[in-house]
């Protein structure tokens, strides 16, 4: 198979699909890997670490979107790359097609086998290609949450930790999975008041095992949500359902009750927010106020330590990308159902269940489709 990577064009857009030695992998197995000119530039990998792995370089993206009978990226095509987008292709990459319906009508169009990252998900329920970029925004969130709170960034001008004789920040997570873990490990590290609110009883069980009294988890339902968010100097939004639009659980009307240079930061804003005011903004302009609330709402926050999240990302993602190139498609889906739930779009249907809800769109088991 011919495999490609382009270089990622959204905003400051850092992370590149494969590393070197994941290219060699692909190499040693009989692909042809094609890699764009500088792809890797943003992760401080070079063309010619590519070539020595047995890479072919080509100088822009559409040739190599127009050799690819696989691309692998890190974020969802934009719009410049819906036309390089290739009949019955197969693309692997996050996709988060409930956000963005419009490219979700240019992948039917053109028969691409989307396969997301995003909803590949084991029997448990853990979604392993998802977990490594969310650990990486859950411990994002804190840091720009702190740099916001910056009296000059608009916020309280608060210090999470405080100091001797002065209150600690009270940082207020919603949603107890991985970012919200990831948020709570970071915020307690640097000495803030922690609040966890999750509906799961048994994942706040686990999270008191995990941080003991040096965090107060709470059970999430719209009364507790309007008690807690008045209370926050940051609130973290780290609310996921696989494949489906983020519920707003944060309304306009609990934002207005957070007092004037309180900040949020949505990290679910990828799949539409948890927030009711958060509107996806870029590492350009990361921020914006509404009704005296600081707001940080990158879409794609680890791009920002671009080094650290390809390479934990490549981690994950080889072994999958590596199945489907060996076996091909519909043969590597037959055999591992967690890879058969990364599939989102596939000969002009939407695959994925919760997408189709989301997009108010038809659903079809890849089942059928493969007859």
């Amino acid at each position: 198979m011919k495999v490609g990577v382009p270089k990622e064009v959204k905003n400051h857009e850092y992370r590149v699909g494969l590393i070197p030695g994941g290219v060699a992998e692909y190499v040693r197995r009989g692909h042809e890997v094609i890699v764009q000119k500088g792809a890797g530039e943003g992760s401080a990998i070079s063309d010619e670490a590519y070539r020595e792995a047995g890479a072919t370089i080509l100088e822009t993206a559409d040739q190599v979107w127009e050799a690819s009978d696989m691309i692998v990226k890190v974020k969802e095509p934009v719009e410049e790359e819906y036309d390089r987008m290739q009949e019955d292709q197969i693309i692997y990459t996050y996709f988060h097609l409930a956000a963005v319906p419009e490219l979700a009508d240019v992948l039917l169009e053109k028969n691409v086998a989307a396969v997301a990252y995003e909803t590949i998900e084991l029997s448990d329920g853990r979604l392993p290609l998802l977990e490594p970029m969310s650990e990486v925004a859950g411990r994002m969130s804190i840091q720009v949450g702190a740099q916001s709170l910056e009296r000059e960034n608009g916020g309280k001008g608060i210090l999470l930790g405080g100091v001797p004789g002065v209150h600690r920040a009270d940082v207020v997570v919603v949603g107890g999975g991985t970012v919200g873990t990831e948020a709570a490990r970071m915020a307690i590290g640097m000495g803030a008041n922690v609040t966890v609110l999750d509906i799961d009883v048994n994942r706040l069980r686990y999270l008191e095992d995990v941080f003991g009294n040096r965090i107060q988890t709470v059970h999430s339902n719209a009364e507790t949500i309007a008690q807690e968010v008045p209370k926050a100097d940051l609130l973290i939004g780290a609310v996921l359902i696989p494949g489906a639009k983020a519920p707003h659980l944060v309304t306009r009307e609990h934002v207005e009750s957070m007092p004037e240079g309180s900040v949020i930061v949505d990290v679910a804003v990828d799949q539409g927010g948890c927030i009711e005011t958060a509107r996806p903004t870029t590492h350009d302009e990361p921020t914006y106020t509404v009704d005296g609330v600081v707001h940080y709402a990158v879409s794609n926050m680890p791009g920002a330590v671009a080094r650290t999240s390809t390479f934990a990302l490549n981690n994950v993602t080889l072994n999958y990308g590596l199945a489907l190139a060996d076996e091909g498609l519909e043969d590597a889906m037959a055999g591992d159902d967690a890879l058969q739930k990364g599939l989102n779009t596939y000969k002009g249907h939407i695959t994925y269940e919760a997408v189709a809800d989301s997009l108010d769109l038809d659903y079809r088991s890849l089942d059928s489709l493969m007859g």
